[in-house]
């Protein structure tokens, strides 16, 4: 299956939502509605334009540092940040994984309230899970579905990406680099890729994420192909 470069950045959408408001986060302790989890992470969500691409970020730090996917800001040093609450500003990238397709931003500007997701936590096959994201320009969507797999592999150009949860959320272009949570609220990994077996950019039901552990560095597994090219 072909790997598109920028399948999840690469679409752009003249479809707007509404931003959710700032609000404290508090480290989750019980299982949420997704509504609540919307209302809690939502100020975390940021809107990235990078060059022709769109994609999603998250807030990972209280300093405002953003964690999005690589494939988003891949090839341009253009990079413009909305936040949820409607403040813009261009941003840098500070670092960059290519082999694991993630990325940190750095705002040239923060928003008055920062409000960093709170990451981290256990997967499980079955476990429920609220993707956030900026589907074909349809800011602040919200889907919900469950863990499919784990250790999934997805083909990029000549190599693989491995250790990926597999889940069911729908995220279309636009999505990449978005936080896939738990039903606690916390980011247990970073949206990076679909499978397409229609060639047509269309989301079919399999999705895949950077765990939330190998995204901040650490090991990144290794399973059965998924064959999922990048979004």
């Amino acid at each position: 299956m072909a790997v598109l470069a920028y399948w999840l950045g690469s679409s752009g959408g003249n479809g707007e939502g509404a931003a959710p408001r700032p609000s404290a986060t508090p480290t989750p302790s019980a299982t949420l509605t997704t509504a609540e989890v919307f209302k809690r992470v939502g100020p975390s969500v940021v809107v990235i334009q990078a060059g022709k691409s769109l994609g999603t970020g998250v807030i990972a730090a209280e300093d405002g540092t953003i964690l999005t996917a690589h494939h988003v800001i891949k090839g341009t040093k253009d990079v413009n940040l909305t936040f949820a609450d409607g403040t813009k500003t261009k941003a840098v990238v500070a670092s960059s994984n290519p082999k694991r397709d993630v990325a940190t931003l750095k705002p040239a500007k923060l928003p008055e309230i920062v409000v960093p997701a709170t990451l981290g936590g256990a997967v499980a096959v079955g476990a429920p899970v609220v993707a956030i994201g900026n589907p074909l320009g349809l800011t602040y969507s919200v889907s919900t579905g469950v863990v499919s797999g784990l250790n999934r592999t997805t083909e990029e150009g000549d190599r693989d990406l491995g250790g990926l949860i597999q889940f069911d959320a729908s995220v279309n272009p636009g999505s990449s680099g978005g936080p896939l949570l738990d039903a606690r609220g916390l980011v247990i990994g970073i949206v990076v890729s679909i499978a397409d077996p229609g060639g047509d950019e269309a989301f079919a039901g399999i999705a895949f994420a950077v765990p939330i552990g190998a995204a901040l560095g650490g090991n990144e597994g290794d399973g059965p192909p998924g064959d999922g090219p990048q979004i």
